[in-house]
């Protein structure tokens, strides 16, 4: 039977209809809903490190990736912070703060574009502001972090990615010295690196703020100077958050780690204040047995959710140095070392967790790698200082019997059980007495007028630190501790 030219029209109309409707269910077919699926991005983080160069606002670009071979549908892209974030993304041509059911062919892509808008001049800015852009996909979610610079200042981000450490920025390469000044705040996004002769100069005044997990880290033969002589200009660490509420929060930021040098470059740090990270300074010998040391004057550690200062195999120097609330120690020196601690305040009054740790403790030696201890000498000294806080016994020791080791306290309090009637190791110490400070709980360690360590000093001690760490002269009846009663500071009646 032969068809005639009319009817072709109408059949070859059916056939398009009947092709068009399978296509359209393979499409629907070929979504796949397997919770195996996931996402791929271009960049795990996206930082906007040209706000400033751009009147405040940036623009970048991620690419979405779907490297299986089947279709998907991302359910809910979403900014973590909403309509008040200070980013905007743009996906398939439409702006906005979130997207519903977003779909991508197998061996496909997404361009997603993102802008930030912020004034760097805007002081009540965070240092840096942060958001994710959140991605749910057949129940799995994903993020990409969003960061931007929010205020003016030097920015350390890190650069160089090496298995086994940290990401890292060289600030001070060898043979290098970097001065850092106090003009604007220092944000470090990573480990800011002093590498092997190197060296890196802080000035007095200068801010330094960490992001979370960030530190300063001077490599074996760098050195770090950090700080001037002016106690009313300090160099301040901290984490970079600003709000009121992070204020005393410790464990915002790593720690200031410093290696082995060699001889007549000292790791000098004056008039500083060290707060809310996780280890305040960490001074070891890493690769060898340090030819240098670290000298601390008008120094304050405090509020370290684990060491105030930690040492290993290292020698320090201490001049009004304060160290108070950690959760762990406030200073631990183990593998042995030479110390000379004048007029130290080590106040323990952590409340975050329990704390089974003393507030000082001295080790001298280290293991290897069969458990096995390795004895290293151990020469400490400590005059004219308050050990004290919450634990019955706030300081402690671990010594092996295998290498040469000394300590000795004198003049000072120490809040302990053990028997200190051995004078070669403790003379003219006040044992389980109150030092009274003015306020612990706002870490104000000076003293009340009341307080057993006003006038109980040595002045042959107080004679080589003759002021204190405020810049008080110490008097011919000089006070235990980095600070000096001074009349009318309050809290009490003047002596």
């Amino acid at each position: 039977m032969k068809l005639k030219n009319s009817v072709l029209p109408f059949v070859f109309l059916v056939v398009i209809v009947i092709l068009s409707s399978l296509n359209a269910c393979k499409k629907k077919e070929i979504v796949s809903n397997d919770p195996a699926l996931k996402l791929s991005f271009s960049n795990d983080s996206i930082i906007f490190d040209t706000v400033f160069t751009s009147l405040g606002s940036a623009t970048h670009r991620l690419m979405v990736y779907n490297t299986s071979n089947s279709r998907i549908n991302i359910s809910n892209i979403t900014l973590g912070k909403g309509a008040n974030s200070a980013y905007r993304i743009n996906v398939d041509g439409e702006a906005g703060a979130q997207f519903k059911d977003v779909e991508i062919n197998g061996g496909d892509s997404l361009y997603i574009f993102l802008r930030v808008t912020i004034d760097p001049n805007n002081l009540n800015n965070p240092l840096i502001v942060e958001d994710e852009i959140y991605f749910l996909t057949n129940g799995n979610e994903q993020s990409v972090s969003l960061v931007a610079w929010g205020q003016d200042a030097h920015y350390i981000l890190a650069d160089t990615h090496t298995p086994g450490f940290p990401p890292y920025k060289i600030v001070a390469d060898s043979m290098q010295t970097t001065v850092w000044t106090s003009d604007k705040p220092y944000v470090i996004y990573g480990y800011a690196v002093i590498n092997s002769y190197g060296k890196l100069i802080i000035e007095e005044g200068t801010r330094v703020f960490f992001h979370k997990g960030s530190g300063l880290w001077a490599y074996a033969d760098g050195v770090l100077k950090a700080g001037g002589d002016n106690p009313d200009n300090p160099v301040i660490f901290q984490g970079d958050r600003l709000e009121d509420f992070y204020e005393d929060v410790p464990g915002q930021w790593d720690r200031i780690w410093l290696m082995e040098g060699r001889p007549g470059e000292d790791h000098i740090i004056k008039n500083t204040l060290i707060k809310n990270g996780f280890i305040g300074i960490q001074a070891e010998s890493f690769l060898r047995a340090t030819e240098n040391k670290v000298v601390l004057e008008n120094v304050i550690i405090e509020n370290m959710t684990g060491i105030g200062l930690f040492t290993r195999t290292f020698n320090v120097e201490g001049k009004n140095t304060v160290l108070a609330n950690c959760g762990g120690y406030c200073m631990a020196v183990t593998g042995g070392g030479k110390f000379d601690f004048k007029h130290t305040t080590i106040a323990n009054f952590w409340s975050g967790t329990v704390r089974n740790t003393p507030a000082l403790f001295l080790n001298n030696y280290f293991l290897d790698t069969l458990e096995q201890p390795v004895p290293i000498p151990l020469n400490f000294s400590m005059g004219n200082s308050i050990i004290y806080g919450y634990n019955k016994d706030e300081f402690d020791t671990d010594m092996d019997g295998g290498a040469d080791s000394l300590y000795f306290f004198d003049f000072g309090m120490m809040k302990t059980s053990r028997n200190l009637s051995d004078e070669t190791l403790f003379q003219n110490i006040l044992k389980n007495q109150d030092p009274e400070f003015l306020d612990y709980n706002i870490n104000d360690y000076r003293l009340d007028s009341l307080s057993p360590a006003v006038g109980y000093g040595s002045q042959a001690i107080a004679g080589q630190v003759p002021f204190d760490i405020l810049g008080n002269p110490r008097t011919e009846s000089p006070d235990l501790g980095a600070y000096e009663f001074v009349p009318g500071q309050g809290g009490g009646d003047e002596r």
